[in-house]
């Protein structure tokens, strides 16, 4: 539970990739939050952690502005790097998604993250996907490959409010270097344009698939979050929010599937999370450089002290983790709980004002941690609703 905080904070201004300006991240009247999931097969590592805790901090804004969140996150727990992981590994892929989304779940709470209000899997949303494809193959914004169904960008662009690169601001060549490294299949024979992406993967021998009105296959990535924005939540979504490696294809595409099937724009506000290095690469399954938070905690490393290390960074910039890192965020954590534990001062500080003040402006983490550090490094014992005020906006209880 977040406290509640005297008056209302402000409005946060956050950057709007589609922009790239700072906007006024204002709901209309709820703030409705989606942010892409994980692919469960290597759960979490520290740049997970850093996405979902940018996110965690706009959450408590909206609320200490005084408005109703709704909150969404996908989980992809069918897609071919889980499938082969789970081949590897001799694991059922069903199991393996089950375990690695549960043990997210307990990460995620560890870290002190609020939870959304829907955790919605690929798998439970089968028949609403493939009905989406359906509308899209009837309007003419989607076309068969074989058994696979294709979404067709210039068509879509066409009739509806959104055209490539739109979200991503990006140019062809750049756009044909990311889809081929993420996911995408540039070369395949018989697609309108090598960008298309996939809507419908007919049925492989050896890969999970479900009867559909489309007949035997399953989703492809980005029409999920389509889906899955639309049926949970009002749109066009506040945010849209994610890691920076799914601006492009992955935003880009979730944005036109949801324009040519409602005619409407998937978000009022796309904003995205840099990536986070271990020695010296991005931290990611494939490489298999990740620093894991549960190997951390399991290692006794205080829960508090990573969310620390993770705030004090600019949540859309990229950064490396580093062992001195969590060191100077367990020192802090030290720093803190002992100013913490010297008292109530009479009188306020200001502190409050502060963190507001900082936060609201493009989630400062790093200004609202530097504000704690002063006055953790002053001579007098926090004022009274000091320490309510780092919890409800930082998330760090003392």
């Amino acid at each position: 539970m977040v406290p509640r905080l005297p008056g209302h904070g402000a409005v946060p201004r956050i950057c709007d990739t589609a922009t790239r300006q700072l906007v006024e991240a204002r709901p209309i009247a709820v703030a409705d939050l989606y942010v892409c999931g994980i692919t469960p097969y290597d759960a979490t590592h520290i740049g997970h952690a850093a996405t979902y805790l940018a996110y965690d901090t706009l959450i408590r804004l909206w609320l200490d502005a005084g408005y109703e969140v709704r909150y969404v996150q996908n989980t992809t727990d069918v897609d071919d790097p889980l499938l082969e992981r789970a081949a590897a590994t001799g694991i059922d892929w069903r199991t393996l998604a089950a375990e690695q989304t549960e043990l997210f779940r307990r990460d995620m709470e560890s870290l002190g993250v609020i939870p959304p209000d829907h955790y919605v899997a690929a798998t439970e949303m089968i028949g609403q996907v493939a009905d989406a494809v359906r509308r899209l193959l009837e309007r003419g914004s989607a076309y068969r490959v074989d058994d696979d169904i294709y979404f067709d960008s210039a068509a879509a662009a066409a009739s509806s409010p959104w055209h490539l690169g739109q979200v991503s601001n990006l140019d062809r060549p750049t756009m044909l270097e990311l889809v081929a490294e993420r996911g995408g299949d540039p070369e395949r024979p018989g697609k309108r344009d090598a960008l298309d992406p996939l809507l419908w993967r007919g049925a492989r021998d050896g890969e999970p698939s479900w009867e559909t009105v489309l007949g035997a296959g399953r989703p492809g990535w980005h029409i999920e979050c389509s889906v899955i924005a639309q049926e949970f939540l009002d749109l066009p979504l506040t945010v849209n929010g994610g890691g920076s490696d799914l601006v492009f294809p992955h935003h880009e595409f979730s944005a036109g599937h949801t324009a040519a099937l409602t005619g409407a724009p998937l978000a009022n506000l796309y904003s995205h999370t840099g990536l986070v290095a271990y020695r010296g690469e991005k931290m990611s399954k494939s490489r298999g450089n990740l620093v894991l938070v549960s190997s951390l905690t399991d290692s006794g490393v205080e829960a508090r002290a990573i969310r620390l290390a993770v705030l004090s960074q600019r949540y859309r910039d990229d950064w490396e983790w580093t062992d001195e890192l969590l060191a100077e965020a367990e020192q802090r954590l030290a720093s803190w709980s002992a100013w913490a534990a010297r008292g109530r001062s009479a009188g306020t500080s200001g502190m409050l004002d502060g963190l507001r003040a900082a936060l609201i402006h493009d989630l400062d983490t790093p200004a609202a941690v530097a504000a704690v550090d002063a006055r953790a490094a002053g001579g007098s014992a926090p004022a009274e609703g000091d320490l309510t005020a780092i919890n409800a906006l930082l998330g760090i209880r003392l």
